[in-house]
């Protein structure tokens, strides 16, 4: 577990600038939900939009995806 916060230390973290950006990019998304009639179709787009936000701040803060959604392994080097 030490190697995944040294690793998290060592990588450059998301600005507050660039969190609200990514934010800001689906206020719009948001908005229209309220449009919608059915709570259940609301609550779908609602949990689909906040799960690609936080994909999204995920990566920008630890790096990319690896293309094995299974591999949880961090890509980094040097010493521990």
């Amino acid at each position: 577990m030490s190697q995944l916060f040294n690793f998290i230390k060592k990588h450059k973290a998301m600005t507050k600038e660039e969190f609200l950006h990514i934010a800001s990019d689906r206020y719009d998304s948001l908005q229209a939900l309220n449009k919608l009639d059915d709570f259940y179709d609301y609550e779908k787009e609602f949990i689909e939009i906040w799960r690609d936000m936080g994909r999204q701040v995920l990566e920008k803060n630890i790096g990319g995806v690896p293309n094995d959604r299974r591999k949880k392994k961090l890509h980094y080097s040097g010493a521990s």
